[in-house]
C-alpha cells in the first residue's frame, strides 16, 4: 500500500534535517537562530520534544532557568522539552531525533488515507491526524529553514515539502488581512511572491470578512511582492517587521501604511 501523500512529505522533512545536520560541529549547533533564545542544537531538541510528546513518552520534570523569550503557555512547554536537553551534545540530540523519527515512521506508515481523518486530542485541542501531521510538516519545514539561514546552507526551498508550506501560508492570508489587519469594507489586497516558489493571492474585503478572489483586481487598495523566503519568515513570525519595511525586502505599491500593517500582522504562528 502507498503511503499517503502527507506522511511521504513527512518523511521527506525529517530527512532533509537529519542528513543536513549529520556532520555539524560543536560550534555549528550552538550558532543562534532567529528563534529567540534558540541555537541550531534547540532547534532539533524542540522537534524531538514534539515528537517525543506524540509517541505518548512522558515530559520531564524540568523547570527552566529562563523563560524570558517564551511568549505563551505552548511556549513554556516547548521550553521545557528544550532546556532539558541543553546539557546535552548537539550529536547526542540529532541521534535521539532521529531513534523518535523512525518510531514515529513506523505508526505513519500504518496509515491510509481514509484513517488521517480521525480525531485524536492533541495540546491546541481536537484535532484529525490529517490536520496534526499538515502542523508537523510545516513545522519541521520551518525549523529547518531557521537551521539553514542560522548557518548559510541554504536548500530545501522548492519541492512538495516547500509548496506545501507555501499553500498553507497562503491559505491563512484572508484571515491575517480580514480578523487581524481589518481595514474598510471594499479593501483589495494582492501578495505576490516570487523566487523558487510563487504564487499570487487577491483578497476582499466585504463586511466583517476577507475572502480570496479569483482574479487579481486591476487597481487593488495595495500590492506587496516578496520572495519566498521572506513570504516564510513573516508568516513564521522569524524576522523583524520594522527591519523588512525599511529594507526593501517587500515592494509596496499603493496605500503604504496599509501594506506596512498587513507586514506587520503577517505572523501566523506564535
Amino acid at each position: 500500500m502507498a503511503n499517503p501523500p502527507l506522511v511521504d512529505m513527512m518523511e521527506k522533512v525529517w530527512f532533509s534535517i537529519t542528513g543536513l545536520c549529520e556532520r555539524f560541529s560543536e560550534v555549528e549547533w550552538q550558532t543562534p537562530t532567529d528563534c529567540p533564545g534558540w541555537s541550531v542544537q534547540d532547534q532539533i531538541a524542540h522537534m524531538a520534544g514534539s515528537e517525543s510528546r506524540l509517541l505518548d513518552r512522558p515530559a520531564p520534570q524540568h523547570t527552566p532557568s529562563d523563560l524570558s523569550h517564551v511568549k505563551n503557555e505552548g511556549g513554556e512547554r516547548n521550553e521545557v522539552l528544550v532546556d532539558w536537553r541543553r546539557s546535552w551534545s548537539g550529536a547526542e540530540v540529532l541521534q535521539e531525533f532521529k531513534s523518535l523519527v523512525q518510531e514515529r515512521l513506523v505508526v505513519l506508515h500504518s496509515l491510509s488515507e481514509t484513517s488521517l481523518d480521525e480525531e485524536l486530542k492533541t495540546s491546541a485541542g481536537v484535532a484529525t491526524i490529517r490536520e496534526q501531521l499538515n502542523r508537523r510538516i510545516y513545522d519541521a519545514w520551518s525549523h529547518e529553514q531557521d537551521i539553514r539561514r542560522a548557518l548559510n546552507l541554504p536548500g530545501h526551498m522548492d519541492g512538495s515539502v516547500a509548496r506545501h508550506v507555501f499553500e498553507r501560508t497562503l491559505m491563512a492570508m484572508p484571515y491575517v488581512v480580514g480578523r487581524k489587519v481589518k481595514p474598510a469594507d471594499g479593501t483589495t489586497v494582492v501578495i505576490e511572491v516570487t523566487g523558487s516558489i510563487a504564487g499570487v493571492v487577491s483578497i476582499e474585503v466585504n463586511g466583517d470578512r476577507a475572502n480570496r478572489l479569483d482574479d487579481v483586481p486591476p487597481h487593488p487598495t495595495v500590492s506587496l511582492r516578496m520572495d519566498f523566503q521572506t513570504f516564510t519568515c513573516l508568516g513564521c513570525g522569524r524576522w523583524d517587521t520594522a527591519e523588512v519595511v525599511t529594507s526593501g525586502k517587500v515592494v509596496i505599491a499603493g496605500n503604504q501604511d496599509l501594506g506596512e500593517n498587513i507586514i506587520h500582522q503577517m505572523a501566523i504562528v506564535n
